[in-house]
């Protein structure tokens, strides 16, 4: 159903009735296609761990194989993206563990949400690695869950599952912190986050007083299709905040069209514990630290849009098949990724085919043609070199 893109249990429901694509699907799968009726009834008791356990395993096979290894920050770090999204939203109480805002007016709304913890690369991976729920408890409380109490519990659990794997988290502004700090130190991990005007208003000042005493700056210029582009940076190092130390970098972009009558400036301000800044690495740490971004585009953008409709409501009654479902969506967006970002599916997309049109065409061969048996014991049979964008 994800992987096809269908956007419901019924749509999915619709293809099986059609005979050619429950032939096809035998002759792939050697097993019946059930009806989604019957999924369901699983997903109402499957235990949320178990496809949490395969989507683990999942990974850790392509990490063995080093698949993302040539694209490791400092050709030793992998990037990890840590977010929350909104998955799906009741205007009454769905189960105990739902959210709840109330608006100015009175209105109150339920909601459910999760925190993610993706591996991104520059080539347009987005990969989930652990998810957490962030969800009230059943008995009574004080304080709802929140995406800070959700992170140590995600920290927890990544740290047992990746106990080896060299990390450095990226996230947004709502994560510097003593307690983030602290979780980074116990655990080994770097960072590089966002920061904002308002965050440690202490640690900017310091920042901004040794800007200013030892100024270190550099600016670099290029040209990117049309686009003209000033990068400004300055940074400082070894910025004591509460024991931890931390350094500190800002970008002034500038970016300069012939189409656009003024220029766009953007600032971007980070924190990192990484090695200290110098000139010949500014320019990395800056742009890893706004790929931070892939979690919202690659990530939530593409599985909100894009066919997967995270945000349908594919269980509207059962809390635990809920949770399934979106584990079965984020395996299915893995192998949605390693389809579409090899050098093989990328040589299809020429003049104005666009990946679209290349899986209605792949859903388009299930349904009207008969898939040769022989052919595809001979393609599982077969081994096959497949490269990565990098």
């Amino acid at each position: 159903m994800f992987l096809f893109k269908q956007g419901s249990r019924n749509a999915f429901n619709n293809l099986r009735e059609e005979r050619k694509f429950k032939q096809n699907y035998h002759r792939l799968f050697k097993a019946r296609l059930p009806h989604l009726d019957t999924v369901d009834n699983v997903m109402r008791v499957l235990p949320e761990a178990v496809l949490e356990e395969l989507k683990h395993k999942l990974v850790q096979i392509l990490l063995t194989k080093k698949v993302w290894h040539n694209q490791r920050l400092f050709g030793k770090y992998f990037v990890i993206a840590v977010d929350a999204t909104g998955v799906a939203n009741f205007k009454e109480k769905h189960c105990e563990q739902c959210l709840h805002q109330t608006s100015k007016k009175g209105k109150v709304s339920y909601f459910h949400q999760v925190l993610e913890a993706k591996l991104i690369t520059a080539s347009g991976f987005c990969i989930s690695l652990m998810t957490e729920w962030i969800e009230n408890p059943e008995t009574n409380y004080k304080k709802q869950d929140c995406e800070r109490k959700a992170f140590v519990r995600l920290a927890e659990r990544l740290k047992k599952a990746y106990p080896r794997l060299p990390i450095c988290l990226t996230a947004d502004s709502l994560y510097p912190s003593e307690g983030f700090f602290e979780t980074c130190k116990v655990y080994d991990w770097r960072y590089i986050l966002t920061f904002k005007e308002g965050t440690i208003p202490t640690l900017a000042q310091k920042a901004e007083a040794m800007e200013k005493d030892s100024p270190q700056r550099k600016t670099d210029l290029s040209v990117v299709g049309k686009k003209h582009i000033e990068e400004f940076y300055s940074w400082a190092n070894g910025l004591n905040y509460k024991g931890y130390k931390i350094n500190w970098l800002e970008c002034w972009e500038t970016v300069a069209t012939p189409e656009d009558k003024e220029l766009k400036i953007s600032r971007f301000v980070h924190l990192t514990n990484l090695e200290a800044i110098e000139a010949e690495n500014v320019a990395i740490l800056s742009h890893n630290g706004r790929m931070r971004w892939k979690i919202e585009n690659e990530g939530f953008n593409e599985q909100k849009n894009s066919g997967f409709e995270m945000s349908h409501k594919y269980s509207r009654v059962n809390y635990l098949a809920m949770k399934n479902y979106y584990q079965c969506l984020q395996i299915a967006h893995l192998f949605t990724q390693l389809m579409i970002l090899n050098s093989r599916f990328q040589a299809r997309l020429h003049g104005k085919t666009t990946r679209k049109h290349l899986w209605l065409l792949m859903i388009a061969s299930l349904l009207l043609e008969k898939l040769c048996s022989k052919k595809l014991k001979q393609y599982t049979e077969q081994k096959i070199q497949i490269r990565f964008l990098t």
